[in-house]
């Protein structure tokens, strides 16, 4: 890092999740010069610190892929590390089916790495974010606490992929509110289990595994009614997601509170798989995730509002820049259960730009699960595939504003930005 306390940009990324190191490498690679900055000392989120240990949903139900582009980069890279699994269609113990590929978090965090500096980006770790100034719809300057002081940044263009809307929170804009009767979705602490006989648990019939989940929440061992598992690539342990922490994570005492409860829980829970779930006789807690993974907070208000009827009715958008077909999944904020709204088979649905563009603001854009949509879209499209490709699209919308639009995000040629994301690779087609 220079020795001087400003430095400047085409693109700032705030926030190294999987969004937004999609959003950094896509727009270094298309010629910006990218400085992406992360609270922790690696990149990943929910990937790597919250440990979620599976990338969901890559194909409609009837099996037809609409997740590409650098998502597929990611599970090929980490397969030359020996660190992830086959894609493959799982069975859960609610009895819905998924499809995913599982991985080794801490392995993600070497090919995350490896992407970044790959494509040239500048990547500052251990960076929290301070302020934000805006002049007349713009963003003009980023402040972050590092451990070499306060560093102002001066970015052309802000991708905001915190999740909580962090950077753009401070920057003012509108935030789209919760309606009556919704709650947020609550957070999950993760947490490994093992070793596990995963023939004997896999064997477990449904119905019986379901049973199992119930009377394990009905006892108080479990925190909702699951017992969902997915395997690391690397041991005979499982990274098991079956917490429930009703909170808002964008309140620090809460979130606090958060951390304590969710260790509390894996540990009840680990106790419980030991105990009476085939195939985890012999296994115990391994591991907790480094962070509680966070389902929802806050959700900018954008040139439009994605809302859930556009999901259900496959509605096409004329600057789609993604696709998805993950179901509406919200995890109640008190109780066992959960909403689970299945599509037909071969049902997908899009992603527009201009749910990434916040309203009011010119040179910025959110990415991943802080984007423009109703709480029950958001239950949709938050999972960690989508968020790479909404990431991927849009560093690639911020590298061409950079470059041909003096910054100006809603000029960016929508047919040319679907061109250059689909000759990456991406799918856009619902």
């Amino acid at each position: 890092m220079s020795s001087d306390p400003t430095l400047s940009c085409d693109v700032l990324v705030c926030g190294g999740g999987v969004a937004g190191t999609m959003a950094a490498v896509a727009a270094a690679r298309h010629g910006a010069k990218v400085i992406l900055v992360e609270r922790y000392g690696f990149l990943g989120g929910n990937a790597t610190a919250g440990a979620v240990g599976q990338f969901n949903s890559w194909q409609t139900a009837a099996g037809r892929r609409i997740i590409a582009g650098l998502a597929d980069e990611v599970v090929d890279r980490l397969r030359t590390y020996g660190a992830a699994g086959q894609h493959e269609v799982f069975v859960m113990s609610n009895g819905h089916r998924m499809d995913r590929v599982p991985y080794a978090p801490e392995v993600l965090k070497l090919v995350l790495d490896d992407m970044v500096v790959d494509a040239g980006v500048q990547v500052l770790f251990h960076a929290n974010l301070l302020g934000v100034e805006c002049r007349e719809r713009k963003v003009t300057t980023v402040q972050v606490l590092t451990k070499s002081g306060v560093l102002s940044i001066l970015p052309r263009i802000l991708i905001d992929a915190s999740g909580d809307i962090d950077a753009l929170n401070r920057a003012g804009v509108r935030l789209l509110s919760l309606d009556d009767g919704e709650t947020l979705q609550p957070a999950t602490m993760m947490f490994r289990f093992g070793p596990m006989d995963f023939v004997r648990f896999g064997a477990i019939p449904k119905v019986h595994l379901a049973a199992l989940a119930r009377r394990g929440f009905e006892q108080g061992d479990l925190a909702r009614a699951a017992l969902h598992a997915s395997p690391d690539p690397f041991s005979q342990d499982g990274w098991f997601n079956i917490s429930r922490l009703g909170i808002d994570a964008t309140d620090s005492m809460s979130l606090s509170r958060a951390e304590i409860e969710g260790r509390k829980q894996a540990w009840q829970a680990a106790a419980y798989l030991r105990a009476a779930v085939p195939g985890c006789e012999n296994g115990r807690l391994q591991a907790f995730a480094t962070q509680v993974g966070v389902r929802e907070t806050r959700r900018v208000e954008g040139d439009h509002v994605l809302t859930v009827d556009e999901l259900l009715q496959s509605r096409p958008f004329g600057d789609a820049i993604a696709a998805g077909a993950y179901p509406i999944d919200i995890h109640p904020s008190a109780g066992g259960g959960l909403v689970y709204k299945t599509f037909d088979a071969d049902h997908a649905y899009q992603i527009p730009y201009r749910s990434l563009i916040p309203a009011d603001l010119d040179n910025a854009l959110a990415v991943g699960r802080g984007i423009s949509a109703t709480h029950e879209a958001l239950a949709a499209i938050r999972v960690m595939t989508i968020s790479m490709a909404v990431g991927q699209a849009g560093g690639t919308a911020a590298a061409m504003a950079s470059q041909e639009t003096e910054g100006m995000l809603r000029l960016v040629p929508i047919g040319k930005l679907q061109a250059a994301l689909q000759a990456d690779g991406a799918c856009l087609g619902a």
